[in-house]
């Protein structure tokens, strides 16, 4: 979904804590009626009076839903970086299988509210130029730091690390969230299991194989074969 014209970023900075606390409802509020209905259901009167609060009063803070649902996917991104900070190398375990899981089980971490939501906000959110330029930043980051992560590391086997990189930061982003949002429940350990288990076998099990590797030379054709070896005996 695209960003019309109407404003989409909050209109009240609260300065008190009573007014952080009814912006908070509010949002807490919205997430709950966006699970629960989804993004056209989910208006601005279902969301006040979830929150307990006059519809003047939440037009007091944002001027429609979806104000509401970028400040909900900015909240999001923001528990992600927080949950995966890019200062850990002092204290990153020392296996790649660990450290693999380490990012992994954050990434589930941050994903586990409500399906519904998750679907609302990655498919029927608003994409603002500030949004998608901190997710794009965001990877970048990510991708730097695990670059340097997969070139230091000992136990990385494969030749292309830059490429490694944003496999790997692509990989666990894109798949959990796919599965962390499907309609079915997720067995987060098997998922985390899983998924650990294909990132460090792709990186230990050394270079891919390149079209010049004479292992993937093409096998001749069975029935080529069979066809000279009946000429041979022919001319015997």
């Amino acid at each position: 979904m695209t960003s019309d014209r109407r404003g989409l970023a909050p209109r009240k900075q609260p300065r008190q804590v009573r007014a952080e606390l009814t912006r908070q409802r509010i949002l807490d509020a919205a997430a709950r009626v966006f699970a629960e209905y989804g993004y056209a259901a989910g208006t601005t009167n279902r969301i006040a009076e979830r929150a307990r609060v006059s519809i003047g009063s939440l037009y007091q803070y944002y001027p429609n839903k979806d104000a509401l649902l970028v400040e909900l996917l900015t909240r999001h991104l923001d528990a992600g970086r927080a949950a995966t900070p890019l200062d850990q190398d002092g204290r990153l375990p020392a296996s790649l299988e660990d450290v693999m899981r380490f990012y992994v089980r954050r990434a589930i971490d941050n994903h586990r509210e409500d399906p519904q939501l998750l679907r609302v906000m990655m498919e029927q959110g608003p994409r603002t130029p500030a949004i998608l330029e901190r997710v794009a930043q965001s990877e970048l980051e990510r991708t730097a730091y695990a670059r340097r992560l997969l070139r230091d590391h000992p136990d990385v086997r494969v030749a292309d690390t830059d490429t490694a990189a944003r496999l790997v930061v692509s990989t666990i982003e894109l798949v959990v969230h796919k599965m962390m949002a499907a309609s079915e429940q997720t067995d987060t350990t098997r998922l985390e299991n899983e998924l650990v288990a294909m990132l460090t076998r792709y990186l230990t099990n050394g270079p891919a194989p390149t079209s010049e590797d004479p292992d993937l030379v093409p096998a001749p054709d069975s029935g080529s074969d069979s066809g000279s070896d009946s000429d041979q005996g022919s001319h015997t």
